[in-house]
């Protein structure tokens, strides 16, 4: 017995000292797009209108805007969307848990008690056994060696999901912020655009009053009169579409914070001047762009999670070994713990599934499922540049315009003045001095319209450059 015993504390040493893990460990490719030289200095698109600077965490504070920065604090306390990342987060964590307690100690206990009749034969009696009331006591414990690593890569791959699904928060987080930013600027916009049609057509209505007058007194004809009140309802006829824009965003901010509107914070609905940064805007470079936008890192980590399953499938061609122990007892309820009801065990075993039934397959699609992640995770750092690039030239784009339009408008505003100057002396005709009013509200509205576009433009690329997650709550 003692020889076995050593013989058995032997092969059980051997076993130990042979422990590897088996898959891949995970090092992030060289050759993967993240690591590009190309793709680490400034970006493309980059003009005299942004600096590279480092994006603020709180980048919606660049507007001073004390009602801004209230609407993102509720947003960011009440919002389904991170109520639903934050419950992901956590099951993801349970499940990091989960898995790092697998293998090791485990335990059962167990007791129990029933009127019971064994067969006879089973015992190689050929008369009936008594009907007895038999109870079964016992504990088990037993110990599961991770000789192989499956354990450790189940654990690696719980990590890289909680790592992910942290990201994938992370990205609910930023997109919430930028909505709310940018539902704020539409009703800003919303009611500057229909202050700016309410002054054009008071503006008309003057002239209108104007021809009217001019027609009374046999200066002018009805012809006049009615141009004038046809261009009058046309304005009018836009004040609706304003009040619809207002009312929608105020709809989506609503949704946004998950609250009424009447609990909206003070003054939100009647805000009638766009948010605006008054810095050069902070875009910083591609190296800094990569590292910040947690989507690149969610791609990044199931890349690990890939890596991680591979080891999982291989560990399917080796055995599970564990060692063991019970104790109990047996018999009839008025005997037990007597001697003769006592039972005790102790010993190693070994499972192993040979592998016929699919595991070298398991691991073929755990290897292309691995390289699908990789050209996944370069397609996003691909993506991330590629957005942060668009986002810096449209937004140039958008302030040459809007800087063109603003030179319009004043020379617009000119030539209405002096137009109407012109009309009231009888040097112009009241078309021409109609035409130039005209083209004054028209260009009047385009530069309106424009600095919203602006606006909006600022938000996209804040969301493009990914930064607002920082300082997230865990």
């Amino acid at each position: 017995m003692k020889h076995r015993a050593r013989l058995l504390t032997v092969g059980m040493g051997l076993l130990l000292s042979a422990c590897t893990v088996v898959g891949p460990d995970y090092t992030l490719p060289k050759d993967a797009a993240v690591n590009r030289p190309d793709l680490q200095g400034k970006l493309a698109g980059a003009s005299a209108n942004v600096v590279s600077a480092p994006v603020p965490a709180d980048w919606w504070r660049l507007y001073h805007d004390p009602k801004l920065d209230e609407l993102v604090r509720q947003a960011l306390v009440s919002s389904t969307d991170l109520r639903v990342a934050a419950a992901n987060l956590q099951r993801a964590r349970f499940q990091m848990s989960e898995a790092d307690a697998a293998g090791g100690w485990s335990g059962t206990a167990k007791a129990g008690a029933q009127r019971l009749q064994e067969a006879g034969q089973a015992y190689l009696l050929p008369e009936k056994v008594p009907v007895a009331n038999v109870g079964d006591v016992g504990l088990t414990t037993s110990y599961q060696f991770d000789l192989f690593g499956v354990l450790q890569r189940g654990i690696e791959a719980a990590q890289a999901n909680a790592d992910a699904t942290q990201a994938a928060a992370d990205t609910a987080r930023i997109t919430l912020v930028a909505d709310v930013v940018r539902a704020y600027t539409q009703v800003c916009a919303a009611n500057e655009e229909r202050d700016i049609a309410l002054h054009s057509l008071d503006l008309q209505q003057q002239s209108l009053n104007l021809t009217q007058r001019l027609r009374d007194a046999g200066r002018g004809d009805e012809t006049q009169v009615t141009r004038s009140q046809t261009q009058f309802r046309s304005l009018r006829a836009e004040l609706p579409r304003y009040e619809a824009a207002q009312k929608a965003a105020l709809y989506r901010l609503s949704m946004l914070l998950a609250r009424p509107l009447n609990q909206l914070p003070q003054g939100v609905a009647d805000c009638a001047e766009l948010p605006h940064i008054a810095q050069v805007m902070p875009v910083g470079d591609g190296a800094a762009l990569l590292k910040r936008r947690p989507d690149v890192r969610q791609a990044e980590r199931r890349l690990a999670v890939s890596t991680a399953a591979i080891g999982v499938a291989t560990g399917e061609l080796y055995p599970d070994i564990s060692i063991g122990a019970t104790v109990g007892t047996v018999g009839i309820l008025d005997e037990l713990g007597d001697p003769s009801t006592n039972r005790w065990g102790f010993g190693g075993v070994i499972n192993w599934t040979i592998p016929s039934n699919g595991a070298r397959a398991r691991i073929h699609i755990a290897e292309a499922s691995n390289q699908a992640a990789l050209a996944h995770f370069d397609g996003v750092v691909l993506n991330a540049i590629r957005e942060a690039q668009t986002g810096l030239s449209q937004y140039t784009s958008l302030l040459q315009r809007r800087d063109a339009l603003i030179e319009t408008e004043e020379s617009a505003r000119q030539a209405a003045e002096q137009t109407h100057r012109f009309f009231l002396a009888g040097r112009e005709s009241f078309l021409a001095d109609l035409q130039a009013t005209r083209t004054y509200t028209d260009v009047t509205a385009q530069l309106a319209a424009a600095n919203t576009q602006v606006a909006m433009g600022q938000i996209d690329l804040f969301l493009a450059l990914g930064g607002g997650w920082e300082n997230s709550p865990e």
